[in-house]
């Protein structure tokens, strides 16, 4: 008995999508604009964002791979069997085209198929592993393959209207994960308990909100002590103590829209050494927070802030850039790099970008103060200024829990 290669599940009924209609065609129209203005006739997406950005469709990919095919003719995403008819269901396209397992490389049939005959490949450069291009190039042998992941990175960095009511929810989710997280701050409390009442809060309030959403990647990182030294270090089971430093980390994840609310806390009480640091960082957080506007340079920013470090003695503390673009990015895929507030960025910031400001220092164990600061708040780019959408509050006066 011989299976096919390629089959079609369109099972069900097309779902309610994160957004318009006409919204995810306008981000095609604009796609088919730079493959007409550069000679490409053909566009395979690979990576969770742009297959997200374009046609609504979130893989899960555990080891299989995904795309969307993109023409002047036709969206069509590629999917496993093993998705049935979900991605179906979503994608925002003419159809989509699933591969099965019945034979090797039947991922490479479906992009021949969707992909023939066309002589300029647009391709993410930045996503593509070796042994995957080597093989787009024995299915399509007469293609040239070209990078358009910087290109679709800029495309994404301005968010549309639609875009930024989104984020704002998601801000707003994040503020109740916030006050769920420290709610649940008691003396003897371990870490995984703290973040499984913050996540459970928010997936809830995804849920409340956007009645018609996939819930998934929604998720927290609470650290304690010396589990504060590093922004994305997990959950542990160490037990809250008197006295600690702790790091509250919200992300709301509403469709692949990422979302993060992030507070330094002390629990019962904060030592003078920790005090002075803290105020610090704050200070540094609030003069980001007035920076960020139209026509300022990203670099600028950061090399301003370094001066308050700097002034301080604590610049050779400071762990990573200052603040990053939110939209269709997650901690295991996504970031517009293009976007950062770091001093090797030279991007101009728009209305209709959206950036954190997120200082952090960490100090190492046996020094006073010892332990990792981070506040961060989400601000959305106007023609005027910027819109703080982080409600959560800040700093010593706000944040030494009592439990």
């Amino acid at each position: 008995m011989t299976l096919p290669s390629l089959i079609r599940i369109e099972n069900g009924e097309k779902v309610r999508n994160t957004f318009s209609r006409e919204e995810y065609f306008g981000r095609q129209r604009k796609l088919r604009k730079y493959m007409s203005d550069n000679e490409i006739d053909g566009v395979l997406f690979t990576s969770y964002h742009n297959i997200n950005y374009y046609a609504d469709f979130l893989y899960c990919s555990f080891g299989r791979k995904y795309g969307l095919a993109i023409t002047q003719e036709k969206v069509v995403s590629i999917s496993a069997n093993i998705d049935g008819g979900q991605p179906w269901r979503r994608t925002v396209g003419d159809y989509n085209v699933v591969y099965t397992d019945w034979q090797r490389d039947n991922y490479y049939r479906a992009v021949k198929e969707e992909l023939h005959g066309k002589r300029r490949i647009g391709v993410e450069f930045d996503h593509l592993a070796v042994e995957m291009l080597s093989k787009l190039k024995a299915a399509l042998p007469e293609a040239e393959f070209v990078d358009i992941g910087v290109a679709t990175m800029r495309m994404r960095m301005l968010k549309s209207d639609e875009e930024i009511a989104l984020i704002k929810q998601g801000a707003q989710v994040c503020d109740v994960g916030g006050a769920a997280l420290v709610a649940a701050i008691k003396e003897g409390v371990p870490e995984h308990e703290v973040a499984l009442a913050s996540t459970q809060a928010m997936v809830r309030e995804i849920a409340r909100r956007y009645p018609d959403s996939e819930l998934m990647d929604t998720w927290t990182w609470f650290q304690s002590g010396i589990n504060t030294d590093g922004a994305h270090n997990p959950v542990t089971t160490r037990r809250v103590q008197r006295g600690d430093i702790l790091s509250l980390n919200c992300f709301s994840m509403i469709s692949g829209y990422y979302t993060a609310l992030e507070r330094t806390l002390f629990f019962d009480h904060c030592s003078d050494d920790h005090l002075k640091l803290w105020k610090v960082n704050v200070e540094v957080h609030e003069a980001g927070l007035a920076m960020v506007k139209p026509g300022v340079r990203c670099c600028d920013i950061a090399h301003e802030l370094n001066k308050i470090y700097e002034a301080h003695g604590l610049l050779e503390y400071r762990t990573f850039g200052y603040g990053h673009s939110f939209g269709v990015l997650s901690h295991y895929y996504g970031r517009e790099a293009g976007l950062e507030l770091r001093e090797d960025i030279e991007t101009v910031l728009e209305p209709n970008m959206v950036v954190s400001i997120e200082p952090m220092i960490m100090l190492p164990e046996g020094m006073p103060g010892a332990g990792g600061y981070r506040e961060h708040d989400i601000l959305v780019v106007t023609k005027d200024g910027a819109e703080d959408i982080t409600g959560f509050p800040y700093g010593p006066e706000k944040n030494i829990i009592h439990g």
